[in-house]
């Protein structure tokens, strides 16, 4: 089978992070292996459109043919939020893999080398990568276990190393085979990202779980030599956020696990809370008995995001039968002059 043409998607929303952007972009144009077309969609900023389109206006589709991959600017055309900003980029892109890159990250120059390999098997429809976290002050806090490292958007401890099977892959550094949207329809809007307010998540689970279940054979994947570098602001170093984003998580897991099932929605969530986050409990207070630093604040962190977590899921099951929580998934319909 001939390696897939790959098209990747960068959604961005603010020009607060316009070097991010530029750097991003940058980062995919350096691949090793080249991609087919970079799409950047912006979620409805008219200055951000505007400035974005004369950036790369010559990074257009005369680029394509040059073999260096075309930069293309679109607006977000469904609603507000950063699942909406995927779908508008499902829908435009012309590669056989659409792989998605977070604004305010950096690719490793072999990330699209390391996904294409992982589609040789045509049972694969999702392949992810390993994102590792750039904070802000230049090192960990000492308080924060990396056992919780997807607050910020990065791979957590417990995952298991090298190229294997998953539940779900992660949204800010991950790809789909273009037929896994035929068969699941898009990410569901209702849920996940939405600018700066709070800080939903799991849009990519419930895609996941709804994609295995349109195709039982289908097989997703985590490659962890495809590596980012993922930018964490130094508000997001602070517990302030980190209580905010768990109970926020709370939240989405309870609207996932409402609509497919607890069974499959907290399938991954069993192991990590039983067996992960017991054991890092455990080695932060080893650490705290052998006077290392942060030991102790790791331990309570990891204590206090499980709450709060717990909290928010209770919550969100409460509004979910309700009826107050709701989101949609819609086919992806391709926008004409799409196909190659």
């Amino acid at each position: 089978m001939s390696a897939p043409d790959i098209s990747v998607v960068i959604c961005v929303y603010t020009e607060d992070r316009w070097e991010d952007i530029l750097s991003a972009v940058a980062s995919v144009r350096a691949q090793s292996r080249p991609a087919r077309e970079t799409l950047l969609v912006v979620d409805h900023n008219q200055a951000l459109l505007d400035r974005l389109s004369k950036e790369y206006k010559e990074y257009g589709e005369h680029a394509a043919h040059e073999g260096t991959g075309a930069v293309r600017v679109l607006a977000n055309a469904g609603p507000r939020g950063l699942s909406a900003g995927r779908n508008t980029g499902i829908a435009a892109s012309r590669g056989d893999v659409i792989a998605f890159l977070d604004d305010d990250a950096v690719a490793e120059r072999d990330w699209l080398r390391h996904f294409a390999e992982g589609y040789a098997d045509p049972r694969v429809m999702a392949v992810g990568g390993r994102t590792m976290p750039i904070w802000a002050s230049g090192r960990r806090p000492v308080w924060f276990p990396a056992e919780f490292d997807w607050v910020v958007g990065c791979t957590y401890r417990g995952l298991p190393p090298g190229r294997v099977r998953v539940r779900n892959v992660l949204g800010g550094n991950a790809s789909f085979r273009r037929t896994a949207f035929d068969a699941a329809g898009g990410f569901a809007t209702g849920i996940g990202r939405d600018g700066d307010r709070r800080p939903l998540g799991c849009e990519e689970t419930e895609l996941c779980i709804r994609l295995t279940r349109a195709r039982p054979d289908a097989v997703l994947l985590i490659d962890d030599r495809a590596v980012i570098h993922h930018r964490v602001p130094e508000a997001r170093e602070h517990f302030a956020y980190f209580r905010t984003r768990t109970y926020a998580e709370g939240l989405s897991k309870a609207l996932v696990a409402r609509s497919v099932g607890a069974g499959k929605g907290l399938e991954s969530e069993r192991r990590y809370t039983t067996r992960v986050l017991p054991a890092g409990v455990a080695r932060g207070l080893r650490d705290a008995l052998l006077a290392r630093p942060g030991g102790a604040g790791r331990a309570a962190a990891i204590v206090a995001g499980v709450v709060t977590a717990a909290g928010g899921y209770a919550l969100g099951s409460v509004r979910a039968r309700r009826g107050e929580a709701t989101f949609s998934a819609l086919p992806i319909e391709r926008n004409e002059g799409a196909e190659p």
